[in-house]
C-alpha cells in the first residue's frame, strides 16, 4: 500500500451543530480532532444536506439524495413519494473502491434502509461493506439500543452489558475492523466508515463525562454564543464583518430564564456526547498510529446536519419520539424511562429521553441563522477536518472553498486512482454529481462557477460563487452575498431580480433531473392517507 491507495477513515456525527467542537470555537473538549485539525485541513464552508438519512446517502453515493431514492428520510412512501430505500441506480463508496483493493467497515448508524430488521439489498453488507457494527434505525437509546446488528444478525443482547454504551461500542468496533484488517488483509488498503449517532437525541451520557461540563454553560446561551463568534473570528473561520445573528426570538433572553441549573444541565449532556464521541477518534487514530500506518491514512469528519432543534415537550413526548423509532418504555434492569424535556427530569441517565432543545441549538449553529431540516446556513453548515499527512502535509491550512457531500465520493476515489463506475452488475449508476476536493485541499484552488444544490422538506438553496439563493417551504426567495453576509441577516432579492430569475430557474432544472419531489406532492399524499407526516 502507498500514499497513491490510502486508507480511508471517514468519521460522521449526528445532529452537531457548526461551532460546537473545540477548533471550530466551541466548548466541548476535543482534543484528538482539534489534533487532527491543526496537523491538516479544515474547510469553512462545506455543507450537508440538512438531514439523516439524505445526508448519509448523498455522503455515500456521490449523488443527490433525492436521486437515491432517500429525499426525505427511511420511510417508504412509494409510488407517489419517495421509497426511503437506496436504490438501483447508485454505488456505494465501499462498492466503488472494490477494483483498487480496498475492504470495506462500517461501524455505527446506517440509516439508508426502509427494512430496518431484515437485510436488504440496501443494508451495508450488500453494498460493498465486508462487515458492519451498527443499527440500522435513525436514533434511540444509547444504553438499551434497538436494531443492533452484526453483519446481518441482530446483536441487541450486547447492550445487556451493564458497561455497554453505544458510542464506545462503535468506537470499539471500528478499533476492531482496523486491527483485524492488520491480521487478514494487511497488504490491501481498507476504508472505515464510523458514523456516531452522537449526539443525536436521547440526551444519554456517561456521568463521568457529564461531571467535566458542569458549571461550564452557567453564563447561558446569550454570553457564550457571542464567546464562540470571538473564538471563530480570532481562528479565521468566520470574518469579523459577520454579524452575530440575533437569539431566536422563540428563545427567551438568559437573564429571564426560571430553571438557568436545569438548562445549563441539558447543554452538558449534550457536550459529554461528543466528549465521548472525541475520545472514540482519538482511539482509532491511536490504532493507526500504532500500526505505523497514520502517514497513508485520510482522515475525514463532519455532521449529518446543523443543531436540532426539535423540542419534546413533556406531554406529547412519547407521541413524538414514536413517530421516528422504537421507543423502550423500560430500561435494562426494570425502571420506567420518563420522556420529554422538563425540569423535574433531569436528562443523561438511562431512564430519561430528551433533547436539548431550540435554545442550545441556536448556541450549537453560532453564528447562523436556522437549524436541521433548514438550508439556511444553520442548518446545512458544518465543520470539516481533513488529515493525510502523507498526502497533504501537516501544515494547517483553512479553506473557504464551497463543496458539498456530492464531492466527497468524488474525493476519494480521487485520492485511490479510482473511476467512478459507468456501470456494475444489475444495475445502471447515474453519472456522479461531485467533484474532487483535492485541488481546493492542495492548492487553494477557487471555482466561482459552479452551482451547488439543495432541498429538504420544500426548504431550497443554491450557491453560485458569493450568491445563495434559499427558501423556507411556502416563503419567497431570499438572495444574500456569501463574502459580504454569509450570516444571511440583508436579503438583497428585490436588488437583483435578474439573479433571483437566473438562480430559480436553474434550481427547477435541477430539481427535475434529480427527482425532487414538490413538496405540495407529499403533503397530498400524505392527506391521502390520512396520516401525520413522519418529517414534521
Amino acid at each position: 500500500m502507498t500514499s497513491s491507495t490510502p486508507n480511508i477513515v471517514l468519521i460522521l456525527v449526528d445532529d452537531m451543530g457548526f461551532s460546537d467542537i473545540g477548533c471550530y470555537g466551541g466548548e466541548v473538549e476535543t482534543p484528538n480532532l482539534d489534533a487532527l485539525a491543526a496537523n491538516g485541513a479544515m474547510l469553512t464552508q462545506f455543507y450537508n444536506t440538512a438531514r439523516c438519512s439524505p445526508s448519509r446517502a448523498s455522503l455515500m453515493t456521490g449523488l443527490h439524495p433525492h436521486q437515491t431514492g432517500i429525499g426525505i428520510l427511511n420511510y417508504d412512501d412509494a409510488p407517489d413519494g419517495y421509497p426511503g430505500n437506496l436504490n438501483d441506480r447508485c454505488v456505494t463508496i465501499a462498492e466503488a473502491l472494490q477494483p483498487a483493493g480496498y475492504r470495506s467497515y462500517v461501524s455505527g448508524k446506517w440509516h439508508m434502509a426502509g427494512d430496518i430488521h431484515n437485510p436488504t439489498d440496501a443494508w451495508p453488507t450488500r453494498r460493498g461493506f465486508e462487515k458492519f457494527f451498527g443499527t440500522l434505525e435513525g436514533a434511540g437509546s444509547f444504553f438499551r439500543t434497538r436494531t443492533l446488528t452484526r453483519d446481518e444478525t441482530n446483536v441487541e443482547d450486547e447492550t445487556l452489558d451493564p458497561d455497554f454504551y453505544y458510542t464506545d461500542a462503535i468506537s470499539d468496533n471500528a478499533v476492531r475492523f482496523i486491527e483485524d484488517h492488520r491480521a487478514d488483509h494487511a497488504d490491501d488498503p481498507f476504508f472505515l466508515y464510523v458514523a456516531y449517532t452522537a449526539p443525536h437525541w436521547p440526551l444519554h451520557a456517561l456521568e463521568e463525562d457529564v461531571k467535566k461540563y458542569l458549571g461550564r454553560f452557567d453564563a447561558g446561551w446569550d454570553a457564550l454564543r457571542e464567546e464562540r463568534l470571538e473564538r471563530l473570528i480570532a481562528s479565521g473561520i468566520i470574518s469579523e464583518n459577520w454579524p452575530l445573528t440575533d437569539r431566536d426570538p422563540r428563545v427567551p433572553a438568559w437573564e429571564d430564564v426560571e430553571h438557568k441549573e436545569w438548562e445549563a444541565i441539558r447543554m452538558a449532556v449534550y457536550a459529554a456526547q461528543l466528549d465521548r464521541m472525541d475520545q472514540g477518534v482519538g482511539r482509532i487514530v491511536g490504532e493507526l498510529k500504532e500500526q505505523g500506518i497514520f502517514e497513508d491514512s485520510i482522515v475525514i469528519f463532519l455532521s449529518d446536519n446543523g443543531g436540532c432543534a426539535e423540542e419534546m415537550p413533556i406531554e406529547t413526548a412519547r407521541e413524538f419520539v414514536t413517530t421516528y423509532v422504537t421507543f423502550d418504555g423500560e430500561t435494562r434492569d426494570g425502571r420506567e424511562v420518563r420522556p420529554g424535556n422538563d425540569p423535574s427530569i433531569v436528562p443523561g441517565s438511562e431512564d430519561t429521553y430528551a433533547t436539548y432543545g431550540r435554545s442550545w441549538a441556536n448556541l450549537s449553529n453560532t453564528p447562523f441563522r436556522e437549524y436541521k431540516h433548514w438550508i439556511h446556513e444553520g442548518g446545512i453548515a458544518t465543520p470539516f477536518i481533513v488529515s493525510w499527512p502523507a498526502g497533504l502535509g501537516t501544515t494547517p491550512t483553512l479553506r473557504t472553498q464551497p463543496h458539498q457531500l456530492t464531492d466527497v465520493m468524488s474525493t476519494l476515489l480521487d485520492v485511490a486512482g479510482v473511476d467512478y463506475p459507468t456501470e456494475y452488475p444489475g444495475r445502471s449508476p447515474l453519472p456522479a454529481e461531485g467533484v474532487s476536493m483535492m485541488p481546493t485541499l492542495r492548492e487553494g484552488a477557487t471555482d466561482e462557477d459552479r452551482m451547488l444544490f439543495w432541498e429538504h422538506e420544500g426548504n431550497c438553496g443554491v450557491r453560485r460563487g458569493a450568491l445563495k439563493l434559499v427558501k423556507k417551504y411556502g416563503l419567497d426567495w431570499e438572495l444574500y452575498d456569501m463574502v459580504e453576509d454569509r450570516t444571511e441577516l440583508h436579503d438583497i432579492a428585490a436588488q437583483h431580480p435578474e439573479i433571483v430569475a437566473e438562480f430559480s430557474a436553474a434550481y427547477d432544472e435541477w430539481a427535475a433531473r434529480c427527482g425532487v419531489i414538490p413538496r405540495e406532492s407529499v403533503l397530498e399524499l400524505y392527506a391521502r392517507r390520512g396520516s401525520g407526516l413522519p418529517s414534521e
